[in-house]
């Protein structure tokens, strides 16, 4: 295995994070449609975030040597049943991203690439932040799904989100 292969790798991912800012925003999208703009503002942010991912894994590879080759990215979905379905496809995608990353550290510690494996570890514990996010956002959408006031305070809740700097 050589260095190639970690820059398609990284390559790859950059399309990855940037489907999933895609994702999000269509996420977004949808709670703007529900006039939840607290919600909508979280996926929001989830895709500013994920666009800052791509952006550091763009810079990572540009710093290493590699050969930036930018993928095509397919269409989000944008029709969803209902929030419950949203959140739990969110989650299912951060698991995604998550084995995407840990086969990037595979590839990186089986040919000794130990700039890209300490690079990665970043992302190894963002990905655990996300997942467990996620997972807890699940249970308070359940909690709330049947009850306006609820979903009320729950949307109050997430338009408190704001982006910060990673």
């Amino acid at each position: 295995m050589n260095r190639d292969i970690i820059y398609n790798l990284l390559n790859l991912q950059i399309a990855k994070e940037q489907y999933a800012a895609q994702l999000y925003l269509s996420m977004s999208a949808w709670f703007y449609e529900k006039d939840l703009d607290g919600i909508a503002n979280y996926f929001r942010i989830q895709s500013k975030e994920e666009l800052m991912h791509a952006e550091k894994f763009f810079d990572f590879l540009n710093d290493i040597g590699g050969k930036i080759v930018l993928q095509n990215i397919e269409q989000p979905p944008y029709e969803f049943s209902d929030a419950q379905e949203i959140f739990e496809k969110a989650l299912e995608h951060e698991k995604i991203v998550t084995q995407s990353i840990f086969a990037i550290v595979k590839a990186a510690n089986e040919i000794g690439d130990y700039s890209t494996a300490a690079f990665l570890q970043w992302f190894v514990n963002e990905q655990v932040e996300e997942e467990a996010s996620a997972s807890q956002l699940i249970t308070k959408i359940k909690l709330v799904k049947d009850n306006p006031s609820a979903l009320y305070l729950f949307d109050q809740e997430l338009g408190q989100r704001v982006l910060t700097a990673e």
